[in-house]
């Protein structure tokens, strides 16, 4: 059984690494793109090619792009709205270092045993730091998950469209041509939370090689133990039918009564006979 426990909690811990490693590389890694045209009334105006390129970390208020105003060779210098870099590091942070520390307990569940299982404060250790990580993915993933949201509207080209001064106006035709890809990122939120259920699915596995779940065994036993020998020593156990009890003694029934004795009809009849003759 110990063995058994040992191997599932080396198999999650596997697991761990290579959830956390596409956790960050989704959302780390990411760039996309894309594109809008503006026609102006004055053809020679238009730009039907504006490229606007972003990454991770998300500061967008940071990505500028020029736009033409359709008004002579006039260019306006624009930025995307918003900084979501605050929800994307720490999501990669969350993934990084469960990334590290799970890889540093699989070196220890296969070289250090000994000195993990050394007074118990090795798997304490583990189970309070898998408790950690289990909520603080939950949190990292709930907070990108709402970033990505803010991500999606914030690069959405309808909404950049509308911060051009040249597509306010009815004359000018603006229209999208490439929305950016978020496939990417729409995988790293679905890793974040496959990360929270692995890790506190191991908070049981962790929990059962501590000290708390072995004492609440022993304690277990010892009750059941001590319920067990209370009944064996109960009146009910008792020999109270055996040879010291009133219904086994032998009583007045077992005796030789005067019906018993023979002298009462074998002496006085034959002896008063013989005298009369």
């Amino acid at each position: 059984a110990v063995g058994s426990l040992r191997l599932s909690v080396l198999l999650v811990s596997g697991d761990e690494e290579l959830f956390a490693i596409f956790a960050f590389a989704t959302c780390g890694g990411y760039s996309g793109g894309l594109r809008l045209s503006v026609d102006c009334a004055n053809k020679s105006e238009s730009d039907l090619n504006i490229d606007i390129a972003f990454a991770y970390p998300f500061r967008l208020h940071q990505v500028n792009f020029d736009a033409p105003t359709c008004e002579g060779k006039r260019r306006e210098t624009l930025s995307l709205i918003g900084d979501f870099s605050s929800s994307a590091e720490f999501f990669v942070t969350i993934a990084v270092f469960a990334f590290l520390y799970s890889l540093a307990a699989t070196v220890v569940y296969i070289f250090f045993q000994n000195k993990y299982r050394e007074n118990n404060r090795g798997p304490l250790i583990d189970f309070i730091v898998t408790v950690v990580f289990s909520f603080l993915w939950l949190v990292g993933s709930s907070a990108w998950a709402k970033g990505l949201s803010d991500v999606k509207i914030a690069t959405d080209p309808d909404e950049v469209l509308l911060l051009m001064s040249a597509c306010k106006q009815q004359s000018n035709k603006c229209l999208p041509v490439r929305s950016p890809v978020m496939s990417s990122l729409n995988t790293s939120v679905v890793f974040g939370f496959l990360n929270f259920i692995l890790w506190a699915g191991n908070i049981w596995f962790v929990f059962k090689e501590t000290g708390w779940h072995s004492s609440g065994q022993r304690h277990a036993a010892d009750t059941m133990e001590k319920q067990s020998s209370g009944y064996n020593q109960g009146g009910y156990n008792q020999d109270s039918y055996g040879p010291a009890g009133g219904y086994n003694q032998p009583g007045s029934y077992g005796q030789v009564g005067d019906y018993g004795q023979p002298q009462s009809y074998g002496q006085s009849g034959p002896t008063s006979f013989a005298n009369q003759i």
